[in-house]
């Protein structure tokens, strides 16, 4: 990975560019400056907030205050009165849809670290179109910008604004002017060939509302006969609303709590809590310094990285390729260049292995001398 921070992927697969001064992140490895993925320059600088008076979004704040009270309500449903089959349901679509997010919007379409077929993409569309998270062309956008511009006035949510700014309060007023003019920076062009993608970016406002709202709430109403209420509570608006709130937790308490193995520079930490809430996101820290890798974390398990599973899955399947990651030779590098120092050893013989540690361990099938 030679430092070459604006270079071309190949001729369909342009790489845009931004004043060298502003970028705080990298996008691709092709915008590594670095031989271990990362910025030649200090970011902290850059990392900031400046005063402004926020513009509210009163329908927003109003809408969210009905959601909460409303998921409070489905809550108390699902130990009350629902059926068993009605809380199943909405636990299936809380999963099914958070792949709509990870895997689609996230892994694939944002950071372009595997390939789908069109039966996958059109599947991860119509969980995507569920999930209710803005159109994937709109999401992607806006990540790219968080990512090329994190935690600065052009990320959408500037984490250095405060915890409640960066989980909702940034949906609650409108965007900074800066996010607007560095979005138009971020080349589109990969999402705007897509067919799929634009398909339902154009039709979003009409599709939604039906994948979102009315066919949640028909479903139980339809097989099981379930109350409107009880389906209108639990499978739509708690069901939406926790996984809103787990995806949100990624911009707040994973850009404050955890360590940070890979680079002590950025906010974005390691968090097992937030990892297991939203299918494997929470290993924030390495996806910040390698945002290209499919896995968004260095674990070779699926225990808290369900999404990674799901990829792998349907790469067995033949439906997913091109599978990006990153060498253990790199992430060495990066992590004794810019880490905390909280990495995990290696494995057997690491020069950070405890002596004692090596001389008491119980080896099995020993070879004969």
């Amino acid at each position: 990975m030679p430092p070459n921070a604006n270079a071309t992927v190949n001729d369909n697969e342009h790489i845009s560019t931004v004043p060298e001064n502003t970028a705080t992140g990298v996008l691709s490895e092709q915008e590594a400056e670095t031989i271990d993925g990362g910025l030649a320059k200090d970011i902290a600088p850059l990392k900031k907030a400046s005063e402004r008076k926020l513009e509210l979004v009163w329908q927003n704040i109003i809408g969210f205050i009905y959601l909460y009270c409303a998921t409070f309500y489905g809550f108390y449903l699902m130990a009350t009165s629902a059926k068993w089959q009605t809380n199943i349901c909405g636990l299936l679509l809380t999963y099914l849809t958070g792949f709509g997010i990870t895997a689609a919007a996230h892994r694939l379409w944002a950071h372009k670290a595997y390939k789908a077929n069109l039966p996958m993409r059109i599947m991860l569309i119509i969980f995507n179109t569920i999930a209710f998270q803005n159109s994937v062309y709109v999401w992607a956008r806006d990540h790219r910008v968080h990512h090329k511009f994190s935690e600065t006035d052009a990320d959408p949510h500037n984490a250095t604004r405060g915890m409640f700014f960066s989980h909702i309060g940034w949906l609650m007023c409108k965007k900074h002017p800066e996010v607007k003019e560095k979005g138009k920076t971020i080349d589109m062009s990969d999402l705007e060939a897509d067919p799929i993608v634009m398909f339902q970016h154009k039709y979003y406002y009409l599709l939604m509302p039906i994948a979102c709202f009315v066919f949640p709430a028909w479903l139980p109403m339809y097989f099981w006969n379930e109350t409107f209420s009880n389906a209108w509570h639990i499978c739509v608006l708690a069901r939406w609303c926790f996984l809103l709130n787990s995806a949100w937790l990624i911009n707040s308490a994973g850009h404050k709590y955890g360590s940070k193995p890979y680079d002590k520079n950025y906010n974005p930490a390691e968090n097992a809590f937030i990892a297991i809430l939203t299918l494997g996101e929470g290993w924030h820290n390495y996806h910040h310094v390698f945002p290209w890798d499919y896995k968004t974390s260095e674990l070779g398990n699926y225990s808290m990285n369900y999404s990674t599973a799901f990829i792998d899955f349907f790469a067995k399947l033949g439906w997913a390729y091109d599978l990006k990651t990153v060498s253990e030779d790199i992430i060495r590098k990066r992590c004794q260049r810019t880490g905390d120092g909280t990495h995990p050893i290696w494995g057997w013989g690491d020069k950070d292995q405890d002596k004692e540690e090596m001389r008491d361990a119980v080896i099995i099938n020993k070879k004969k001398k």
